[in-house]
């Protein structure tokens, strides 16, 4: 009889693996690729800049501007379309944020002057808000937190893929059909990696599912499997409603953590062709090509310390580590500013460890969070964070108009991610690490 239970406990172990790879199988591919795609039209501004700036005369402030005021958008509208989606649901909501800042994207193509371009910039960033917490939030509908902190990595691996895909892909573009029917290579670029948001927002009305009771492809065993899981780690939970996901101390305490982490982040990566370009690369094309190497690089990092992060049940360290690695890297990528390899080693090491900390922040909130309140505290958590995406890129944009360089800035983000690295250990173990 003894050895049934363990028998038994085995057997629901293994049951439990084939049903939430089943599930990863389904949903993670799709939720990848249509993350590639928003980040890629997020930061192809980037890229752009190469030759927009001189096309259209603007200075380094106004693209710093024009890059950051999209996170202005995105964070005002960050709350209320999550409203919204708890009220259409999940699969509605995600294909018609795609369709609708496709649109918006490709039509950054016509801009002429600073207004236009922020005009742009500010609606692509209300049509992709609520984006990333509605599917971090519809990963909540499948999976308890045990399983949820590789499924993040694996969904956010869209951030180093967009770079490793999107940078040579960009050059390419730039480089290849610049002055083709009359059109610069950075209008090319917005209208030809716009389309694939529309194709894929389309796409999701039909291959999502809203939860786990609508799935078809699931068993009624299976379903059950995983109800049970994820009410099992619901009654471990207090904060549920809407306004605990708005007003709890705690809630905004993430939010503002979240900040210290996402302004490297979207510093660096606005940044970064320009940052390899200052240190000698001039062709669109190879600058395009070697950054690639820093996301590549990351997409690896990215995984790995997701799945560490679950199999030891620790998001404190799993999250200040790569921090502190993330800022010296970033630190060193300013001393060797004018040596490429150099500087392209520190700069690898910057995204190795920047780039983790957002999926192992984002294992915290539903943490601590269920329902409507994880929906609301994503939410949040996200429009702070879209606040230090119109600091960071602003910021290097003034610096280098003011100096000629990027370094001061660079190394103020440094500084930023070492008081994120601190500030994680005001959260306390016994509520993240599950």
């Amino acid at each position: 009889m003894a050895n049934a239970i363990p028998a038994a406990a085995a057997t629901e172990a293994s049951e439990r693996d084939v049903v939430y790879g089943k599930v990863t199988r389904r949903l993670i591919p799709f939720l990848l690729l249509c993350y590639v795609i928003a980040y890629l039209d997020r930061i192809n501004v980037g890229f752009a800049k190469l030759q927009m700036l001189s096309d259209l005369k603007f200075s380094e402030s106004v693209y710093g501007l024009g890059a950051g005021i999209f996170f202005a958008g995105y964070a005002l509208f960050e709350v209320p379309s999550n409203l919204v989606m708890l009220r259409v649901g999940a699969r509605n909501w995600i294909g018609r944020i795609m369709v609708t800042w496709g649109i918006i994207s490709a039509a950054t193509m016509l801009v002429r002057t600073p207004s236009g371009f922020y005009t742009a910039r500010l609606l692509l960033g209300i049509a992709e808000a609520g984006f990333i917490p509605a599917i971090l939030y519809y990963l909540t509908l499948w999976y308890p937190s045990a399983q949820r902190g590789k499924v993040t990595a694996l969904f956010l691996a869209g951030i180093p893929l967009a770079g490793v895909v999107g940078g040579p892909l960009s050059g390419w573009i730039m480089s290849s059909l610049n002055g083709a029917n009359g059109l610069g290579g950075w209008q090319w670029l917005f209208v030809l990696e716009a389309i694939p948001a529309v194709l894929a927002g389309v796409a999701a009305f039909f291959y999502l599912d809203n939860d786990v009771d609508s799935a078809k492809w699931l068993s009624d065993r299976e379903k059950q499997l995983i109800d049970r899981d994820l009410a099992s780690e619901a009654q471990g939970k207090s904060l549920h409603t809407v306004r605990h996901g708005l007003w709890t101390v705690r809630v905004w305490l993430l939010a503002w953590l979240y900040f210290f982490f996402t302004i490297g982040l979207y510093g660096v990566s606005f940044w970064l062709p320009s940052i390899i370009k200052a240190t000698g690369v001039k062709d669109p094309l190879d600058v395009g090509l070697l950054t690639a190497i820093p996301f590549g690089v990351a997409l690896i990092t990215m995984y790995l310390i997701g799945r560490s992060s679950d199999a030891r049940r620790e998001r404190r360290w799993h999250l200040a580590v790569p921090a502190g690695i993330g800022a010296l890297g970033l630190i060193f990528s300013a001393v060797y500013d004018h040596q490429t390899v150099l500087a392209m080693i520190a700069l690898t090491f910057a995204m190795a460890g920047i780039v983790p900390c957002i999926p192992q922040f984002y294992t915290l909130p539903p943490a601590i969070l269920t329902g409507a309140a994880a929906a609301m505290g994503l939410a949040l958590a996200n429009s702070v964070g879209s606040v230090a995406g119109f600091v960071g890129p602003y910021l290097l944009g003034w610096v280098k108009d003011l100096t000629g360089s990027t370094n001061a800035g660079v190394i103020t983000l440094a500084v930023f991610l070492f008081v994120g690295a601190a500030l994680v250990f005001t959260v306390p173990a016994r509520v993240v690490n599950r």
